[in-house]
């Protein structure tokens, strides 16, 4: 059996651990079940595909690992709380706790439907909600339980023509520290965030846009099974925050800094993008029904030069960073 080893040296078997894995059928969702699946985890995977989902378990099955599907859709707090019940029946309890189900929408905020906006945060937020709101009291029961909310660099940094997205991975921080403030008297029930950089998923390919251009990450685009390794960890090393990617690092410093010069900028080269970016006809993707393409873990966006691009990328936020913390001392001087 597939083993972790801990900070005391002393082996804990992931084996032994029933996961609730949301979004699990395609993306980063999908790379975090198979991780687990390859640490010998039980695994309940909720998303609103459910042949796709299907073929997950059955992917689950040849790593080894027990699974099972249940189709679920994060704004239904009834039907998150029916996930959480089958779980602990499956499983015998709740160990993990894995908030992942999110979509995007992109576009001028006046020309996106505000329905738009409104459904973009209740699945990106309030389904982060219904999922704590559903495995929290399981967890109390066992006094033990680790929640992990995939929120994304969206968290920190703000995102033009994104605005719901932006507002709602903001409030998952707000969210994630609060509901961590309640649980002081909990010492084994642990809240923990992630937030990664542009990550190389068909999320931005079942993205809702309405900028009426076509939609590509942002290069450097990080390969999404460094959050399914990066979760798989957080269940055997709970820590309250964890970053993956110097891309995202970075960023956050320099919004921390200069966060109207960021913003600007930020602004700016989004704008000049939608210029010469290809003409696409509007869609509302993935945000009131799942699409019926891209169910693989990667989008496709890395190419043998997309680590050049990267390098790039890097050394450009790297300059800017270090121009922003001259900036910040000289203003405070």
């Amino acid at each position: 059996m597939s083993k972790i080893i801990n900070r005391n040296n002393e082996p804990e078997l992931l084996s032994s651990k029933t996961v609730v894995i949301t979004g699990a059928s395609s993306g980063v969702g999908r790379a975090i079940t198979l991780e687990f699946a390859r640490k010998g985890a039980k695994l309940v995977l909720g998303a609103r595909r459910r042949s796709v989902l299907d073929e997950v378990v059955e992917e689950c099955k040849e790593l080894g690992a027990t699974a099972m599907a249940v189709a679920t859709d994060v704004t239904d707090a009834d039907a998150v709380k029916r996930l959480a019940a089958i779980a602990t029946e499956f499983g015998g309890g709740i160990d993990i706790w894995v908030n992942n189900a999110g979509v995007l929408a992109a576009g001028p905020f006046e020309e996106t439907p505000v329905e738009v906006h409104d459904e973009v945060i209740r699945i990106n937020l309030m389904g982060y909600i219904h999922g704590a709101h559903a495995a929290i009291p399981y967890f109390k029961q066992q006094k033990r339980g680790i929640l992990i909310n995939n929120i994304s660099l969206g968290g920190w940094f703000p995102t033009p023509y994104a605005v719901g997205y932006s507002a709602s991975k903001f409030g998952l921080r707000g969210f994630s520290e609060a509901l961590r403030g309640e649980l002081l008297r909990w010492p084994h029930i642990h809240v923990c965030d992630l937030f990664p950089a542009f990550l190389d998923t068909p999320g931005i390919q079942h993205a809702g846009n309405y900028t009426g251009r076509v939609l590509k990450p942002a290069p450097p685009v990080y390969d999404p099974q460094r959050v399914a390794q990066a979760v798989a960890f957080l269940a055997q090393h709970p820590k309250q925050s964890t970053t993956i990617g110097s891309v995202s690092t970075l960023l956050r410093l320099a919004h921390f800094l200069a966060p109207t010069l960021t913003l600007n900028i930020t602004a700016g080269v989004i704008g000049t993008y939608f210029k010469k970016a290809d003409p696409m006809p509007v869609t509302s993707g993935n945000v009131f029904e799942p699409v019926d393409f891209g169910t693989s873990i990667h989008g496709g966006w890395n190419s043998p030069a997309d680590k050049e691009r990267r390098r790039k990328k890097i050394s450009a936020v790297l300059l800017l960073s270090g121009f922003l913390a001259g900036y910040y001392l000289v203003k405070k001087l």
